[in-house]
């Protein structure tokens, strides 16, 4: 599973480990709000509505952050806007421990939104050139598995912390350990040179204008419209299921902190397991055929856990497919995005796409908890998440397959470039 690990150089190593680092310390921060959740709506007295506004503002403004460190990754380097972004979220993520009513905790996590959205843009670009074509879709899928880790950090980090400190305290503890990330730039700085993006040399037409309304000129604007609804649904269908899913563990499954955090677990190390079984269908089956296979898995998946009535032994078993099947989608995402734009618009359009559909998807979150209170909050996630999956459906059957294309950019002695001579490429002229 991971003999290409071997196949790899020094830089690319090193490249993957700092893009694996950042996107699970990125996980770690973003993932703390909807662990405490249930805690925060009694401690700082939100309503379903107003807390699941705060959880939708982060995606917005994350979606703005990942389209303007796109942008800033063509112009500036990846690695560069890379380090800024991590610091950026860590800071806020720590502000957020000092919040004392909603508002206040609405305006920092808009700001850590952007901070976050913009990590994943900046860190996807640069692993997708550094890495020999092969190797990309196993290697972006693996990176995207951080996610978990970092996930699951934050539920063994609130548990602990809930065991051993009251509530109103615990959660701004845990906030607090935000900070640490930001320390990983000092690796990140000192792992891999600053890349920037090379000249474009082979015959491909041009898209267009460059900068950030490069990727809606005329050779352009279909892929884009395309593969932002295809971001729309990977993370609508996400975001409807975990940020609301420890509250419905909570209050419609009657179970302790301690239990969600056991339930927890099982569906963090699924998404894990299937976030690298999608790194091995990627290169093999190919990017469309794996989206839709894990797609129709999780229409099929929601239905059955959250509109059946099954036990809560059931469930524990069942969030292993639950969360198998999520984790296919978003691990497919860095790599088809990549593979779908030219070097001089590469960063803008992965992070477009890629955050656009955090925007979008931010309607989601907000939406369940208005329909929670009409309607049961199980059945609520259950009609937004398949909605979304069923959007996904609908996209990655618009979209090309990818499989195989070499990236008209490399890193002139690394990764594809090293592996393949004639696909060096020239620096940019001023």
């Amino acid at each position: 599973m991971f003999s290409w690990y071997r196949e790899i150089n020094p830089t690319e190593r090193r490249t993957f480990w700092s893009c694996f680092g950042g996107w699970g310390l990125d996980a770690l921060d973003v993932q703390m709000f909807s662990i405490a959740l249930p805690v925060l709506i009694v401690a700082l007295g939100l309503g379903n509505t107003e807390a699941g506004s705060i959880g939708s503002v982060a995606l917005v403004t994350s979606a703005l952050g990942g389209w303007i460190a796109g942008a800033l990754s063509d112009r500036y380097g990846r690695v560069r806007i890379l380090q800024a972004t991590i610091v950026w979220f860590s800071v806020c993520t720590f502000l957020c421990a000092f919040a004392q009513s909603g508002t206040q905790l609405w305006v920092l996590r808009a700001l850590q939104g952007f901070g976050f959205g913009g990590e994943w843009a900046a860190g996807a670009v640069l692993m997708a050139e550094v890495i020999r074509p092969e190797h990309r879709g196993k290697v972006l899928a693996t990176v995207q598995s951080a996610w978990a880790v970092g996930w699951g950090g934050a539920v063994v980090i609130f548990s602990g912390l809930a065991w051993c400190l009251p509530g109103e305290v615990a959660w701004r503890v845990m906030f607090g350990v935000g900070l640490l990330p930001a320390l990983f730039v000092l690796y990140v700085r000192r792992a891999i040179p600053d890349l920037r993006p090379l000249a474009v040399t082979t015959p491909r037409p041009t898209p267009g204008p460059g900068g950030p309304l490069g990727i809606f000129s005329p050779a352009m604007w279909r892929l884009t419209l395309v593969g932002a609804l295809l971001g729309v649904g990977a993370h609508g269908g996400y975001h409807a299921l975990m940020t609301w899913l420890p509250m419905y563990l909570k209050t419609e499954r009657q179970l302790s902190v301690l239990s969600t955090g056991g339930y927890l677990t099982v569906i963090i190390f699924a998404f894990w397991c299937g976030c690298l079984a999608s790194a091995q269908l990627l290169d093999r089956i190919g990017r469309r055929k794996n989206i839709l296979l894990f797609a129709v898995c999780c229409v099929v998946t929601v239905v059955v856990y959250l509109f059946l009535p099954l036990t809560n032994a059931q469930m524990l078993v069942l969030g292993f497919p639950l969360g198998f099947f999520a984790a296919g989608i978003p691990a497919s995402l860095g790599v088809f995005f990549n593979e779908l734009y030219p070097a001089g618009i590469r960063g803008t359009g992965v992070g477009f796409c890629y955050n656009f559909g955090r925007i979008a998807s931010a309607g989601f979150p907000w939406l369940v908890g208005h329909m929670s209170e009409s309607m049961p909050l199980g059945r609520a996630i259950g009609i937004d998440a398949a909605l979304a999956y069923a959007l996904v459906i609908v996209a990655a059957w618009l979209l090309p397959e990818t499989k195989g294309r070499r990236l008209d950019v490399s890193v002139a002695g690394h990764g594809a470039a090293a592996a393949n001579p004639a696909g060096r490429l020239r620096r940019a002229s001023a």
